[in-house]
């Protein structure tokens, strides 16, 4: 937390499912209120490919290689939820024009490891990387867990045991200290790839559309232990199970536990949790808004900050290392913004950032900062996630 403040990000931008036939590409944006170039978009990195959907990205190395000083965290992971490709971006030679270093390309993934749609990046203590997927090569959903090799980021395999992947992946985050692993699950790619449709959801996950479940592995034997039914009322984990595996996980003092959001009218999106374990935040996707959590009363959390709606809707979220600035772009999959935001496939997302008080809690629009991806050289395109140089609150596992 005493961390230099961030001077740069990097975000992700896609224009599948827009008018646009152009590649993704990764925005180097400067966020440095001291600079000339403030809130502008300094660097654009085009995929060599069209229609991937970049979406969430990992590191290379982060802090569960502590104490390695032959790890350094120069590669950015940027896996394509779409055409299962996974690139590898330099970001160590020059940290605010990155170059690409490595495509992983898809057959790799298929005949190797059976599996497809890349979604969420995370690097090891073995210093290899593990990601996620949310199908099979054919668009059925199969939860399984791609190794790449961390120096040459080839396929190395599976990590889980074989028949032993869940019916459907999405996000997961492990905890050495504990043994244990959470993964959650969206849905089949082949029904996600065109948009949101309400009956996939009602039919639930035994008619392979849309998971329901949340999973438990053991982190050192690989073995899937226990799987949590969150019913067949449409309910999709999404980040409500990946408050439970990404963020609960690493409360302080050793504590296990866990939390799923009540039910409500909504689509929440995006969780994270100060370094300090003090604040949680979470973007609200339907409604339209963002909220903050005091957690010092784990058992009692109390609302303490709620921003006010905003064209599109929040939806990631990045917290800078100190926790007095809340980073957010509006973009959530390129193809559920068609539906449910139409106006932000014309109009472009952006990119705000939001005052936190750190003391009583509170959060205040930064009326000064603004990143409008609708006015991009080639068109409107969506921004999704933000990642800092040198790691930030959603990508390290803590040891």
């Amino acid at each position: 937390m005493k961390g230099p403040r961030e001077e740069i990000v990097y975000v992700p931008c896609i224009y599948r499912n827009t008018e646009i036939r152009k590649p993704d590409y990764l925005a180097t944006i400067d966020v440095n209120p001291n600079s000339l170039s403030y809130c502008k978009v300094i660097h654009r990195l085009p995929m060599p490919n069209v229609n991937d959907e970049l979406h969430h990205s990992g590191w290379n190395a982060c802090s569960s290689c502590f104490g390695d000083a032959s790890k350094k965290r120069n590669r950015l992971i940027l896996p394509s939820l779409i055409s299962s490709r996974v690139y590898v971006i330099d970001v160590g030679t020059d940290a605010r024009a990155p170059r690409l270093h490595k495509t992983v390309e898809p057959v790799d993934m298929f005949w190797k490891c059976g599996l497809a749609n890349p979604h969420t990046s995370h690097c090891l203590g073995t210093g290899q990387i593990m990601i996620s997927t949310l199908g099979d090569p054919l668009g059925n959903g199969k939860g399984g867990f791609v190794l790449l090799d961390g120096e040459t980021f080839e396929v190395v395999g599976n990590w889980e045991l074989p028949g032993e992947s869940a019916p459907f992946g999405y996000d997961f985050w492990y905890q050495p200290r504990h043994n244990v692993m959470i993964s959650t699950e969206w849905g089949a790619p082949k029904r996600l790839a065109n948009g949101f449709n309400p009956a996939d959801v009602k039919a639930g996950g035994h008619h392979g559309h849309y998971g329901q479940r949340i999973h438990v592995w053991d982190w050192t034997t690989h073995k899937h232990m226990q799987t949590l039914d969150l019913g067949e009322e449409g309910a999709i984990p999404l980040e409500k199970g990946d408050w439970a595996a990404e963020k609960v996980i690493k409360v302080p003092n050793k504590k296990v536990e866990g939390w799923i959001l009540p039910e409500m009218p909504s689509l929440i999106t995006d969780i994270l949790i100060s370094l300090d374990d003090r604040f949680l935040y979470f973007s609200n996707w339907l409604h339209g808004d963002i909220r903050q959590y005091d957690i010092t009363d784990r058992r009692n959390p109390r609302l303490v900050g709620q921003g006010k709606r905003i064209p599109g809707s929040p939806q990631m979220l990045q917290l800078s290392l100190d926790g007095k600035r809340l980073y957010v772009t509006t973009s959530l999959y390129s193809a559920w913004d068609k539906q449910f935001y139409p106006e932000m496939i014309k109009q472009g997302s952006v990119m705000l950032q939001i005052d936190v008080d750190t003391v009583k809690g509170g959060l205040t629009l930064n009326e000064n900062f603004l990143v409008d991806f609708g006015q991009e050289p080639d068109g409107p395109v969506l921004a999704h996630e933000v990642r800092y140089p040198g790691g930030d609150c959603t990508s390290d596992i803590w040891l």
